[in-house]
């Protein structure tokens, strides 16, 4: 097939799936054709050796990637939505001509492809769309934003009119149908992660200082610092068990300097921030660590949201704690990969630690091996891309029976 992909982000940007995908259907014989924008995140800067400019495509076998340029800030909702508006005009001015003769497109859709898609339906009418949504904002949250009304309202027949939607975790069918979406056209498609980064590995003596230094049980949080996390709640479960387990923390996020404070404030000794990690250092600080710490706040669009750090941590055969509600503890539940609790309970939260550190190391490490195997069979990238690949067969074909209906319709019956 001849594979049209629409991402806001891609290689060498932190974009593990559109990249990743783009790759293995190559590899497995399809003409693939990405369209994006020059890499400017994280940050909201060029990438330092990128220039933009309206005319950059790379070629490999059967894999072109076009770049277009586009406002590249996000320091405000106004930066944000210049952002995507100049995005959505150079894919549709570009995309006319890139994609021209494909047989599907694939849209990665986030918040800011939105309105890039809704572009590029209107330049290529009558390709096949599927939407592949990895989160669903509030629509409170978009309105919030300055132009989110407007984006709120195109995402919305974006979903109705899309002839697949692939959704993250099983609660996001509930939330695209919710959003428009016709319910049986979404599938199910769970997220992987880089396997090339992600993988089981001995900790090396650094990553063991940097992150295990105290000889105590070492949860870590390898995610953002955010809202979303809303960590306020795991300082407070560790600083409940003081003498049992150690909190880290990887990463940063607009929440960061709040959560630093609330360390200091309340004294706490058994948290500790670890800066500057490289994604190809990550499985070594995961092997260091253990368990892992996935927490998501009490909201209703985040019971249908699997966070990066879950494929990972499965991949990395790493327990994992799961401070969340809905499809995040659904799956550390049923693989028996882990422990849980209700999210923004700090409670039920230190109770988890204290148990977890009470746990022996063989039991530890049963856990993550049965993460291991859950993330093989379900989530692994061979396992995402079949699903995947399936969809685009069946869209493609479908557009094209129903392209040859009229024609029968017309025939003139034999009398």
């Amino acid at each position: 097939m001849r594979i049209g992909v629409l991402t806001y982000h891609f290689p060498p940007e932190p974009a593990f799936l559109p990249g990743s995908l783009a790759e293995e259907l190559a590899a497995r014989g399809h003409e693939v054709r990405v369209l994006t924008g020059f890499p400017h995140h994280p940050g909201g800067r060029i990438h330092p050796g990128w220039r933009q400019r309206w005319w950059y495509e790379t070629h490999s076998e059967r894999l072109t990637v076009r770049r277009v340029p586009r406002y590249a800030a996000d320091a405000s909702p106004r930066a944000r939505l210049a952002g995507q508006l100049t995005f959505a005009t150079a894919a549709a001015l570009a995309g006319r001509r890139f994609l021209a003769g494909i047989d599907v497109l694939h849209v990665c859709q986030q918040p800011a492809v939105t309105l890039a898609a809704a572009a590029l339906r209107r330049a290529l009418p009558g390709v096949p769309v599927v939407l592949h949504v990895q989160d669903i904002r509030p629509r409170g949250e978009l309105t919030g934003e300055p132009g989110g009304e407007g984006t709120a309202a195109v995402l919305r027949r974006l979903l109705r009119g899309a002839d697949a939607v692939a959704v993250s975790a099983p609660s996001m069918r509930d939330l695209v149908s919710a959003a428009g979406a016709d319910a049986p056209r979404a599938r199910l498609v769970l997220p992987w992660t880089d396997e090339r980064i992600f993988r089981p590995v001995r900790p090396s003596p650094a990553a063991r200082r940097l992150v295990g230094g105290t000889g105590r049980c070492v949860v870590m949080h390898a995610d953002a610092v955010g809202e979303r996390q809303r960590l306020e709640t795991a300082v407070r479960a560790a600083a409940a068990v003081p003498d049992r387990m150690d909190l880290v923390l990887v990463g940063s996020g607009a929440d960061e300097p709040r959560i630093r404070g609330l360390v200091a404030d309340w004294g706490v000794r058994n948290v500790r921030f670890v800066d500057g990690a490289s994604p190809v250092a990550m499985a070594d600080l995961y092997a260091a660590a253990d368990y892992q710490l996935v927490a998501l706040r009490d909201l209703p669009e985040l019971r249908g949201v699997v966070p990066a750090t879950l494929p990972a941590a499965f991949s990395c055969a790493v327990p994992v704690i799961a401070a969340a509600a809905g499809d995040t503890a659904t799956m550390v539940e049923r693989a028996r990969a882990g422990l849980s609790c209700p999210p923004e309970d700090p409670t039920a939260l230190a109770d988890r630690f204290w148990l977890a550190a009470a746990i022996g190391v063989e039991a530890r490490t049963g856990m993550g091996q049965r993460g291991r195997e859950a993330y093989q069979r379900h989530m692994s990238l061979r396992a995402g891309v079949d699903r995947i690949e399936q969809m685009l067969y069946d869209v493609a074909a479908g557009r094209a029976r129903r392209a040859l209906t009229p024609n029968a319709s017309h025939q003139t019956p034999k009398r």
